[in-house]
């Protein structure tokens, strides 16, 4: 079974076990957090996509680590105009293990009414 999950802006295909790098949730390592905008769910009888989520669905996980991820440089250069710029930043980042995904639970068919023919006889 996978799922697809949006969190901080960005979309992960994830299956149980998998760990995953997004961008900083709140929570301490091995606190469990919920991720409940699932976009689409998939298994060995078919997938369902949600109309843009999946009511009632979720994605369990675990938190292994909190800590940041590689310096990215950012350098700006006009060519003759003795203009540099140098600039770097660490992108704060939390580490999952998926522990769990949950579907949405079946809707039942809504129970037939009688008509009115049938109620008056």
């Amino acid at each position: 079974m996978f799922a697809v999950v949006k969190t901080g802006g960005k979309q992960y295909r994830v299956a149980e076990g998998d760990v995953i790098k997004v961008e900083k949730l709140a929570g301490d390592a091995g606190a469990t957090v919920t991720l409940d905008e699932v976009l689409m769910v998939g298994d060995e009888k078919g997938v369902k996509v949600g109309e843009p989520l999946i009511d009632g669905a979720s994605v369990t996980a675990t938190v292994l680590e909190q800590k940041k991820d590689k310096k990215i440089i950012i350098f700006k250069k006009k060519r003759r105009q003795n203009y540099r710029r140098k600039k770097g930043h660490r992108q704060e980042i939390t580490v999952l293990r998926v522990t769990g995904i949950a579907a949405a639970a079946k809707k039942k068919a809504p129970a037939k009414k009688k008509t009115e023919t049938a109620a008056a006889e």
